[in-house]
């Protein structure tokens, strides 16, 4: 739940301009207007910093960066990987 709070916190006020007080978990970015392209270099650029993770090209999908909920489902795979490897 707290990577969802941080990745909410962290559109609405670096993408979104304050402009939403909130953004549903199952809301598709791209279907809502939520993120573009840019944007989503940005959340991408955010994950791999604030997580430490690497994401790839291939990776770059809706089932991964699609919804809040799935971006979240996504890191914890992630970090779970980096700390078993």
């Amino acid at each position: 739940m707290q990577i969802q709070e941080e990745l909410q916190n962290y559109i609405i006020e670096n993408i979104l301009f304050g402009e939403q007080k909130s953004i549903d978990i199952d809301a598709d970015f791209q279907e809502n207007g939520i993120l573009d392209s840019i944007g989503f270099l940005e959340i991408i650029t955010f994950i791999e910093e604030k997580y430490d993770i690497r994401i790839e090209d291939n990776e770059v999908i809706p089932e991964n960066l699609g919804t809040l909920r799935n971006i979240s489902c996504f890191i914890e795979k992630k970090m779970n990987e980096n700390a078993t490897a």
